[in-house]
């Protein structure tokens, strides 16, 4: 009797017990910043934004404005965006390439979430 006792009390407690995991999520604002005198912004810039410590990689591109939303998991993120341009507005066309990084950004659903890639403009001329 008191194994049958013990039996029904474990199942009652097993009973009440629930696992309800909800995942909170950020959305995460990330905006090129171009250099004085370039071409940009533009639409379509590639954009990457790696979670630090984790192996996931998110990727998107840009509006007009240079800006691309996120929405992830809370957590500390590198994003990254490397693009071309090609200007053919002139009789020379020129090929603007732009790189950056933005490390240690960090999404919690109690913050902003907003973060700039200053970008490095080369250009190299293109012959034809």
């Amino acid at each position: 009797m008191k194994h049958i006792l013990h039996i029904i009390i474990g199942m009652c407690l097993l009973a009440a017990c629930s696992y309800d995991e909800q995942l909170d999520l950020c959305q995460l604002t990330v905006t090129l910043v171009y250099p004085e005198n370039s071409t940009g912004p533009y639409a379509g810039a590639r954009v990457e934004l790696r979670g630090l410590g984790r192996d996931v990689v998110f990727v998107d591109s840009t509006d007009a404005a240079g800006r691309t939303v996120f929405i992830v998991t809370p957590g500390v993120y590198e994003a990254s965006s490397s693009s071309q341009f090609i200007d053919s507005t002139t009789a020379t066309w020129w090929r603007y390439n732009y790189n950056g990084v933005r490390s240690q950004i960090i999404a919690d659903p109690d913050s902003a979430n907003t973060a700039d890639i200053v970008l490095k403009m080369s250009r190299k001329r293109i012959v034809r």
